[in-house]
Order: C-alpha cells, then structure tokens, then sequence
C-alpha cells in the first residue's frame, strides 16, 4: 500500500499543547525568580540593618537584627515543583496520532501498491483521518483510539470510559469533537463535501464512510440506524473491501488522487489565508 501524507493534524495539535505548557512552565519559572530575587532582597536589608547596628554598638538594635536575619533566611519561598507531566489534551492527542498510525500500519500489512491511503484530507467539512483508494473504491475512515464502551443511534453517540483494569472512569458521555459533531457527522460532512467535489470533476464516486474503534478494549455495544460502517478491527475493514461491487481503474485511480490532492491543498490554502 502505498502511503501519501497530506496533513497530520493530531500531531500538529499535540505540539501546539506542548508548546503552550512549556511556555506555562517558563512563566512559572519566571515568576519563582521574581520571588526568589524579592526574599534575597529582604535578606540583603536584613543584613544591612544588623550591621548598621553593629557598627553603632547599638546591641539590642543588633540582637534583634540577628534574629531578623534568621527569621528571613528561613522564609525561602517553596521550590519550584518538577516540570510539568503532559496534559490531557496531550495525552488525547497523542492517542489520535498512536490510533491513525496504526491502522495505517495494519491496512499497509493487509493492501498491496494498488491501494493509497490518504492521510490528514481536508475540505470544507473538516478533516478526514484516512482516506482509502483502491481498485474496489475510495473510503473515509475515522479512527477512535479510546478504552470505551460505545452506543449510538443515528447519529447521535455516547461513550463510557473505562481504565486498562475495565473499572469505569466515567460515566456515559455523549461522543462529541469541538464542534458538537459526533463521529458520524464529523466523518459523514467532509466526506459528503468531497463526493460532490469529484462528481462536479466528472468522476462521480461513492465514498464509503468508516468510523473504526481501533483501540484493543474498546466495545461497540447498541447502535441503531448508524449512518456510517463502525467497526472494532481492521479485518471487518478488509471484509468491506472485498465485498464491495465498486472496480475503478487504474487510469481512475490515479486521477482521484490527483483530484484529492488538489481539493486538499486548495482548503488548506484557504485556511492559511481566508480572504476572498
């Protein structure tokens, strides 16, 4: 199979949040030393003022200035605590990034160089994770990388999580990205945006729509009227591929590609730059 990488949108975001808490963390850091520069200030005076006595042989003056500079010294503000631990939004992000990359490893395993996979497509609509072309059709694939129990109807999805010993986390949950979507709709709009883009280029292909649970103790429990495939293994992807009556050619193949490349950069265009 072979691999074209047009976007990596988890990793991107999972960077993004590093930066934001190492930039947290200097901040942090800076304001210790502020403090740290204000107690050795205090100390300095302290000083100062039980010398001056001294040399006035003022002594009850330089007594207490003494103990003013004891009482000082131990008032050292508390050590900066350790570098920060990843975040949540790291932590989610990267499990994106570990979820793409291995149903892409397992579909590259399983597909020969007449299939490519699309990585990071774009439109419109919103980003796809995978997209699938081969001889027997072109794909959308969501991947999910969470330890969770999953039902939905319609387009409507929830979650219960669970830890890696199967004791629950949290309580059910409705599955939702930024934007309110839930998985279907999150797949089903970008997907529905680019079939209108390649029937308008005279190549009016069905795109099938796959939310994958890829994580290995995820759980698909009730789903009624789901309006796109869900699955819990690549080997129900691979199901899907043989059974499909679709045959695109070569010559087809290669100008779908073309077309999605370019639709893809065209919306990324776009983004870096929204005026008309």
């Amino acid at each position: 199979m072979q691999v074209v990488s047009l976007s990596d949108h988890p990793g991107s975001m999972r960077r993004g949040a590093q930066q934001r808490r190492a930039a947290a963390d200097r901040d942090a850091q800076q304001a210790h030393e502020d403090v740290l520069a204000v107690h050795r200030e205090r100390v300095a005076q302290a000083r100062v003022a039980r010398d001056e006595a001294w040399a006035a042989r003022r002594w009850g003056a330089w007594l207490r200035g003494v103990f003013a500079v004891r009482r000082a010294q131990r008032q050292v503000p508390a050590a900066r605590l350790p570098v920060s631990q990843p975040t949540a939004e790291e932590q989610r992000w990267a499990a994106g990034s570990a979820g793409e990359l291995l149903v892409a490893d397992e579909l590259g395993r399983a597909l020969d160089d007449e299939w490519t996979l699309l990585r990071g497509y774009r439109n419109r609509g919103g980003e796809i994770d995978h997209l699938l072309l081969g001889p027997r059709g072109l794909f959308a694939i969501e991947v999910k990388n969470q330890n969770a129990r999953v039902d939905c109807h319609g387009d409507q999805w929830w979650a219960a999580k669970y830890d890696r010993y199967g004791n629950p986390v949290e309580s059910r949950r409705e599955m939702a990205d930024g934007r309110g979507r839930s998985p279907s709709v999150q797949l089903n709009e970008p997907a529905s945006q680019l079939e209108g883009f390649l029937g308008s280029r005279g190549h009016p292909v069905a795109v099938g729509r796959i939310v994958v649970l890829i994580h290995p103790r995820a759980q698909l429990r009730s789903c009624t009227h789901p309006t796109v495939h869900i699955f819990t293994s690549i080997q129900q992807i691979l199901n899907l591929l043989n059974a499909s009556p679709v045959a695109i050619t070569t010559a087809e193949r290669a100008e779908l590609e073309r077309l999605i490349v370019r639709d893809h950069r065209f919306h990324e265009r776009r983004r870096r730059d929204p005026r008309p």
